[in-house]
């Protein structure tokens, strides 16, 4: 009887361990690539036909392209924040571009971004995964902030950053064509964190991509799946590609520019669709933080740049890539409505991972429209509030202060729900009808969901500032 008692105890144990081990495996990785002011029209699969991006037009073609994916500001910080914890960046007061000290004051902002927010990277990390950040931080940890959080205390194992992040960095060297010894930009970001390498601007991203592939690699050995924030910033300006591409205006040396990194992101894509082990089970998403500079980037039919919340601003070209995962093929997905936000929750439920006690998120877990099963939208509406400089902003003076996409819909107005402006997306992509007059109900409903979000969170210095530059 002891006996028997005892095998069944083993029997029991072999099972529950081999259950572990297969739940572990079958853990996706994921690898977000997170492009700094690239507009909705600039890769070339959607639409732009003044330069080629092939390697990442591939992953749309064995993928999905989202057509109405949002970000949550207009703007880099802010953008960075939501994707990284499923929340309103305003949550956690950082509502613009992080800046000197008493510039994110003026502007009643943090100085960095709370280490206690819900990372994704985090919450991965104490569930087993390996969490590495190559690229532009830039949520804490510039200018004469020096006593920011280093990277790797918001849940990354390794950190590789540029000017704007404490921990080891890459800085650019840039050099023009006759130059002979290149100059340097940012150097005083040397002191921020410890190890600073300088490599030519137009070999940045390889330089992020070249520390994400081993990483990779070594995350394999370790049978520990992984997630990979790899964030390029070679479009944002200035910009400076390789000599033999230089171009004689800014948007010639934009196109430039994104020609080299989609070559050099080309090199993490191969590196995961040559390895069998990583191609069956990865997800690659691709995206950008805001939207266009004005003269560089283009935002395809949409209105309005970066710092607006017009679509141009904030909606996103979005490919997800994942040939073991990922069931759709080279779909164009017209119809899905979500946003950065929903990213957190959807690949915790990819990962099979409950959301941590005393965590809510503004997001919704939409797992199945991320793989190509479902082209539902989120079910709550999406609420803008402008960064808190920028009410005059590339020439178009008192910009919206809020927005809302509900639906079809979308509303803008002012703080206290002036100057409303009212478009239905669906046949007026562009924003150029005004349709709040005949809509009255809609506007009236809209405004007051949009005015009550914006009241219930913590609030920033945007009013006081519209009043002092109008005064």
């Amino acid at each position: 009887m002891f006996n028997n008692i005892k095998k069944t105890l083993v029997l029991f144990f072999v099972v529950h361990l081999l259950a572990f081990l297969s739940a572990s495996a079958d853990k996706p990785n994921y690898v977000l690539v997170f492009i700094d002011d690239m507009g909705w029209g600039d890769f070339s699969c959607f639409g732009n036909k003044f330069a080629s991006t092939p390697n990442i037009d591939g992953l749309a073609k064995e993928g999905i392209r989202f057509e109405q994916f949002y970000v949550n500001s207009p703007i880099c910080s802010p953008s960075r924040a939501a994707i990284s914890t499923g929340q309103y960046p305003q949550r956690w007061r950082i509502t613009s571009y992080l800046s000197r000290r008493k510039h994110n004051e003026q502007r009643g902002m943090a100085q960095w971004l709370d280490p206690k927010a819900p990372m994704l990277a985090r919450i991965l990390k104490e569930d087993g995964y390996a969490s590495g950040h190559f690229g532009k931080w830039h949520m804490g940890g510039q200018r004469d902030v020096d006593d920011a959080p280093s990277i790797i205390s918001y849940g990354f194992d390794q950190s590789l950053t540029n000017f704007e992040g404490m921990g080891p960095k890459l800085l650019p060297l840039t050099l023009k064509p006759g130059q002979k010894e290149p100059g340097r930009i940012w150097s005083d970001a040397e002191r921020l964190g410890e190890g600073a390498k300088w490599v030519l601007r137009s070999k940045i991203t390889e330089g992020f991509v070249d520390e994400a592939i081993p990483f990779m690699q070594e995350s394999l050995k370790k049978d520990k799946p992984f997630y990979i924030n790899l964030w390029p910033d070679d479009v944002h300006a200035p910009f400076w590609p390789p000599t033999d591409k230089w171009a004689d205006s800014k948007r010639g040396l934009f196109l430039s520019v994104l020609q080299e990194m989609d070559k050099q992101l080309g090199k993490l894509f191969n590196a995961i669709r040559d390895s069998p082990k990583l191609r069956d089970n990865t997800i690659v998403m691709v995206c950008s933080d805001n939207g266009p500079e004005k003269g560089a980037g283009v935002a395809g039919p949409f209105r309005g740049y970066k710092t607006h919340l017009y679509e141009g601003g904030v909606r996103s070209s979005l490919v997800v890539w994942g040939p073991g995962i990922v069931e759709a093929k080279g779909v164009v997905n017209k119809e899905s409505v979500f946003s950065a936000i929903d990213i957190v929750p959807s690949l915790l439920q990819l990962s099979k991972l409950q959301i941590p006690e005393g965590v809510s998120f503004d997001g919704e877990a939409l797992p199945e429209v991320l793989i190509g099963k479902s082209n539902k939208s989120r079910k709550e509406p999406l609420f803008f509030r402008r960064p808190p400089d920028r009410d005059s902003f590339y020439g178009d003076k008192d910009l919206p202060d809020l927005a809302m996409r509900e639906g079809k819909w979308k509303l803008l107005c002012e703080f206290d729900g002036a100057d409303t402006e009212l478009y239905d997306l669906d046949n007026d992509k562009g924003e150029t009808k005004n349709l709040a007059s005949s809509n009255k109900e809609i506007v009236k409903k809209m405004k007051q969901e949009l005015i009550s979000w914006h009241e219930s969170m913590p609030p920033d210095n945007g009013p006081n500032l519209v009043k002092k530059r109008k005064n």
